[in-house]
This record gives C-alpha cells, sequence and structure tokens, in this order.
C-alpha cells in the first residue's frame, strides 16, 4: 500500500478506535516518523501507543513541521467542539480534515474551516481492531482525487471502505455496519442463553455459541455465496434447522422485523445525535 504524502498525518485521539487505524497505517508501511498523535493526554494509552510505534506525540500542535497530508479527528463526538479548533488551525491549502465522529456532519467541521478546506467523514466499525473493519466513507465537493485516494489508503489498512454520493447516508450505515457487531454479539450471548435453556451447562454453551458465531462469520467471509445461499445449505426440509428458522423467520414477529426496528432506531439516533 503506498501512502503519498506531502506533509505529516495527524491523529488526534489514541482511543480504541484511533489506535486501531494507527496499528494498521503502521503495519501497511505507513512510516511513524509521518505520522503525529495529538492527544490531550500524554499518559495511558497515548503514551504506550508513542513508545510502541516511535511516535512523536503532543498535547496540542502548538507546531508541525508543515502543513499536514491529513488530519485524522478520532476524538469522542462529546469533546470535538473543544478539541477540533486547535486543529483547525493548522490545516494548510492541501490538508484534508477526515472525521471518524459519529453524528458530526461535515458542516459542523466547515464552519471551524477556512472557506474550501476538503473534509471526509467516515464512520469504521470495531472490527478495524483485526483488520476486518467496514468503513462508510462522503467526501464535501472539495476533496481532489488525490486526496480521496490518501482516505481510501488510511481507511483500507484496516478493511473495506465504501464511498456513499449522500451524507444522509452515513446515518444508516452506521446503524448497519458501525452497530452492526453489537447486534452480533447480542445474537451470540441469546444463542449461548438459549443452549442453557436447552439443557447445557453455560461453559459449554458459550464455548459453542461463540464459536458458531466466529466461524459462521468467516465463513461467509470466505464464502462467494451470499448469506441467503449459505443459509439455504445448512437447512434441510423438515430438518431441525427448519423447525428453528420457522419460529426466527415467522411473520411480524421474527428476526426480519426486529432487525429492522433496531436498525431503524439507530439510525433515528444517529440524526438525533447530529443535529
Amino acid at each position: 500500500m503506498s501512502f503519498v504524502l506531502d506533509g505529516p498525518v495527524v491523529l488526534a485521539g489514541a482511543g480504541k478506535m484511533g489506535a486501531a487505524l494507527l496499528s494498521g497505517w503502521i503495519d501497511r508501511g505507513l512510516a511513524a516518523r509521518d505520522i503525529i498523535l495529538q492527544e490531550p493526554n500524554l499518559g495511558g494509552d497515548a503514551a504506550e501507543l508513542a513508545r510502541k510505534y516511535g511516535l512523536t506525540v503532543v498535547p496540542a500542535l502548538a507546531s508541525v513541521p508543515s502543513p499536514p497530508s491529513v488530519i485524522v479527528v478520532a476524538v469522542k463526538p462529546q469533546v470535538m467542539d473543544t478539541a477540533f479548533p486547535p486543529l483547525a488551525r493548522h490545516v494548510g491549502p492541501a490538508t484534508v480534515v477526515m472525521s471518524i465522529a459519529a453524528g458530526k456532519s461535515i458542516a459542523s467541521f466547515e464552519r471551524h474551516l477556512p472557506q474550501g478546506t476538503a473534509v471526509v467523514r467516515a464512520m469504521p466499525n470495531t472490527p478495524a481492531a483485526i483488520g476486518r473493519g467496514i468503513s462508510g466513507a462522503v467526501a464535501n465537493r472539495h476533496v481532489t482525487a488525490r486526496q480521496k485516494d490518501l482516505c481510501q489508503n488510511l481507511l483500507s489498512a484496516v478493511g473495506d471502505v465504501v464511498w456513499l454520493d449522500d451524507e444522509a447516508m452515513i446515518d444508516a450505515v452506521t446503524a448497519v455496519s458501525g452497530s452492526g457487531p453489537a447486534y452480533v454479539f447480542l445474537m451470540t450471548e441469546a444463542l449461548a442463553r438459549a443452549g442453557e435453556a436447552a439443557g447445557l451447562d453455560p461453559a459449554t454453551s458459550t464455548q459453542l455459541a461463540r464459536a458458531t458465531a466466529s466461524g459462521a462469520g468467516e465463513l461467509l467471509h470466505r464464502s462467494t455465496n451470499d448469506a441467503a445461499t449459505l443459509r439455504k445449505n445448512v437447512t434441510s426440509p423438515g430438518g431441525t434447522t427448519a423447525a428453528a428458522l420457522a419460529v426466527l423467520m415467522r411473520d411480524g414477529t421474527g428476526l426480519q422485523e426486529l432487525m429492522t426496528e433496531a436498525v431503524l432506531a439507530a439510525k433515528k439516533r444517529g440524526r438525533e445525535l447530529g443535529s
């Protein structure tokens, strides 16, 4: 993977997603000397990451060697209004600002930036920590092809990337893939508890549920078949799987109705957070 830079990559935020991105960049050839980690608290996670990768870490960007190629904003949304204005002062004519903060619109960044600044809003998910994430991303009209390629490379270091034409669709992306891992984890919890109800001891049921969820996910990842085909491949007519699916796919009260309601609730909350 090639990272074409005119200045440093500034990463603001040393939380779980910031750390996942950083690890992916280093693994794929981005030199530590080209990365500046900005974190108000120089202890804890930031200090550990700095030691691990040999990074320059600063509490506030009093100075940078040159205008950044990209500022990746990975701080929590609730502190964004405090954390971002100092970062905005270091934007140069060729800098692209890429935010991974849920609920923060492109317009909320543009009001702190010089007119015409390139901004990308992205939403990765937690499997980025193992290089198996997926991000939805959308660019404002000032993002050049070169800047988009740079953001593509930075995001694809931790998984797949889907580019959107309409920023409003980011809320749907958040509801499906951003929050989606929690749905899978909940399903695994529910499967383990159901195994206990069927007579298994808790440890055995948990082991079976975890291995089933992770194995099915890996099969879906490797297979060229879609999820519906894989489901049908497991289901023998009149068999045990068919009996269970008759409950999960029951009209009006089945898993599809619950999942649709859940995703729409998450999408609605995303819009509320961004308003």
